[in-house]
């Protein structure tokens, strides 16, 4: 019974592997040169301020009048200040552009790194939709949601595939690890089964999370499992908005809805609410309440971040809503993205995730040969 049921699957496993093998390859590639974006983007932009001797910065108010008086007409989305003292202020215009400002002179340093995170943002674009443009995202989108399901059958059914007939001491060591001197199909067969069973555990999570991200029903899944109901979904074309605890998307706003009056008093009862804060964010417009996001590491934690409301008018601090006060549900998802980039584990995750991605690379790679040789030249020697 079990070898009828292990031939089934079998043939699921390789008619799935080669319907979308060539989507999955696009995917892992993709995956494999975003898995540094953070760090590479940073590095690429090159900044190195220098200090002045008081080491006061200007007020955000100050900043924005900087970037209005050498930029007229200036609307940015949002603004990211470091802690970091060589490092500029960032003004984001959406995801068409970032600005930098020198945060103690005031002056417009430009762009910074245009072309790399413009490279960044096709291979994010390649990876989410197969970089297509307009309407036809959301079709893309549904190719590598489904690809990534039928990926997520692969594993699973591969290790179950890799069960050995007879439980030897070499016949387990020919699976697991790899040989020399092996050619051909010998070689593709050695190398699918122990990048398999290798990477099976980080592959299902990277899987895993991607179908949550994709899917409303896996995202509704996650929250039942948490023991509550999912959150509405979030309008807006695909990937229009990073996930964050709490984050907002924003569009274009004209300059003349940015108001600032108060910003600076605000923005320092937000440093004050997040003691050993490492980047504090925010949006316009704003209110007469700014939300600020205070994140105490990189990105990649959001268990580490918070949201401080602020009242404009007075300055005074209305509410800071932490990690730990969120709903399970609320948090499991933040971390789901964190989780598919590798991010959530600093450096290591991030190289764990970028092997990871290598290893489905050549998953499909050796699966399509394999299936290219059982399918085309057996027929072709009549076997």
């Amino acid at each position: 019974m079990f070898r009828i049921v292990r031939k089934i699957l079998f043939w699921l496993h390789l008619a799935a592997g080669v319907a979308a093998g060539l989507v999955i390859l696009v995917m892992a590639v993709s995956g494999i040169l975003i898995s540094y974006e953070r760090q590479i983007t940073e590095a690429a932009n090159g900044f190195a301020l220098t200090v002045p001797a008081d080491g006061k910065k200007l007020g955000v108010e100050e900043m924005m009048a900087a970037l209005q008086a050498e930029q007229a007409g200036a609307a940015p989305t949002a603004l990211t200040v470091s802690s970091d003292p060589s490092q500029p202020v960032a003004f984001q215009f959406g995801k068409e552009k970032t600005v930098f400002v020198d945060a103690y002179r005031g002056d417009v340093l430009g762009e910074g790194a245009k072309k790399t995170r413009g490279f960044f943002q096709f291979v994010t674009g390649v990876h989410r939709w197969l970089a297509m443009k307009g309407d036809a995202q959301k079709t893309g989108q549904s190719i590598t949601s489904a690809a990534a399901l039928v990926f997520f059958f692969l594993i699973p059914s591969g290790l179950v595939l890799w069960i050995p007939k007879r439980w030897t001491r070499r016949g387990i060591k020919v699976i697991t690890l790899f040989q020399k001197d092996l050619k051909g199909r010998a070689r593709n067969w050695n190398w699918h089964n122990v990048l398999g069973i290798w990477f099976a555990l980080p592959l299902l999570l990277i899987c895993a999370t991607g179908l949550i991200i994709a899917y409303p029903w896996a995202n509704g899944l996650l929250f039942r499992i948490a023991g509550e109901e999912a959150p509405p979904p979030r309008q807006g074309p695909p990937g229009g908005g990073k996930p964050g605890m709490g984050g907002r998307g924003a569009g274009a706003v004209p300059a003349s809805a940015i108001q600032t009056e108060g910003w600076n008093r605000a923005f320092a009862a937000a440093e004050q609410a997040g003691e050993g804060w490492e980047s504090i964010q925010f949006q316009f417009p704003q209110g007469k309440e700014a939300v600020f996001n205070v994140s105490n590491s990189h990105r990649g934690r959001p268990d580490l971040r918070q949201m401080v409301t602020v009242d404009l008018a007075s300055g005074e601090l209305k509410k800071v809503e932490k990690f730990g006060e969120l709903s399970r549900g609320k948090q499991w998802r933040n971390w789901v993205r964190w989780i598919h980039t590798g991010e959530a584990g600093g450096w290591i995750g991030q190289t764990l995730a970028g092997l990871s991605a290598a290893a489905a690379a050549m998953l499909v790679w050796t699966g399509l040969a394999l299936s290219w040789r059982r399918l085309f030249k057996k027929a072709s020697t009549g076997g």
